[in-house]
């Protein structure tokens, strides 16, 4: 069926479908690995963050599930965290080498990726229990599944649309504020929340693409675009923490001063470029797009 949520179906059928559907395939994943370790923990914490968002989008009906499986989610997340986190690294440093700005620092930031390949894979062979841990997760997210059997939706179309509508509202609210205060202040941390709070925004017009196909398609990609700009802001400051916290991998004080200096200046290109894009995002109400979702949603059974 896909990540989607159909309003003219069954509301419980369609969000256990949802969810059953990234649980399966992240524990396929991580089970048999078709390519490696590294990518199957990257796919793994895709479908974990949209079966975050989808839990997130129900949570006003659903609370005490919602709390608990978030925590169940987050924490196999967390489990797998430290070799995503080095090739997370690796992946930024890349970008900031495809991205040079002339000849010597694209060599430079070259030598500081063979770098950081080096670190992410002697931490991924001091992981000796790696293989138990990637069983222990694909356990939790098997039993994650059979949580779904708890949850059970009020049967009334128009119920349904409310819960859709406040969750909406309060998703693009807390984006306009965290966009407010990426303005003001510009700290990482603003720049987090506006990711998070615009990803879920991105699948959410996945969920819900069925109420008006073109339209949601056209926000959900323009907001991708978006995500992934705020997540190279994020990655940047990862990797310039870093620099800090371990000064001793970079030997060579030319290339360490290329690598900082691309770091900010690609900080300061994608955080401009992304706070004009979200403000087209957000240009509306969210009142006004929660009230359009809530007719849209009833309208299909009238």
């Amino acid at each position: 069926m896909g990540y989607r949520i159909r309003p003219e179906a069954d509301f419980t059928d369609e969000f256990r479908s949802a969810a059953e559907e990234q649980l399966t395939r992240a524990i396929t994943v991580l089970d048999k690995r078709p390519e490696g370790a590294h990518e199957a923990i990257h796919a793994f914490r895709k479908n974990i963050k949209r079966l975050r968002s989808l839990y997130r989008l129900v949570s006003r009906e659903v609370p005490e599930f919602q709390k608990r499986e978030n925590a169940r989610l987050r924490e196999t997340a967390r489990s797998l965290s430290t070799i995503r986190d080095a090739a997370a690294i690796v992946g930024t440093a890349c970008y900031l080498q495809e991205n040079a700005r002339n000849p010597e620092e694209a060599e430079a930031l070259g030598r500081i990726v063979a770098i950081l390949e080096a670190r992410r894979d002697w931490m991924a062979e001091a992981e000796s229990d790696l293989e138990q841990r990637l069983h222990d997760a694909a356990g939790r997210l098997r039993e994650a599944i059979t949580a779904l059997d708890d949850v059970v939706f009020d049967n009334s179309h128009r119920k349904n649309a409310r819960m859709l509508a406040k969750s909406w509202r309060r998703t693009a609210s807390r984006a306009r504020e965290a966009l407010d205060a990426c303005h003001e202040e510009a700290a990482a941390e603003d720049f987090h929340e506006l990711r998070k709070r615009t990803y879920d925004y991105r699948l959410y017009h996945s969920l819900l693409r069925d109420l008006w196909p073109s339209a949601m398609k056209a926000k959900r990609d323009f907001a991708k675009d978006i995500v992934e700009r705020l997540g190279h802001i994020n990655d940047l400051s990862v990797l310039s923490g870093l620099v800090e916290a371990e000064p001793q991998l970079f030997t060579r004080n030319d290339d360490l001063a290329h690598l900082l200096d691309a770091i900010i200046f690609r900080q300061q290109q994608d955080r401009s470029e992304a706070l004009r894009s979200a403000e087209t995002l957000y240009g509306d109400d969210p009142d006004d797009e929660a009230q359009r979702l809530e007719l849209l949603w009833v309208s299909i059974r009238n």
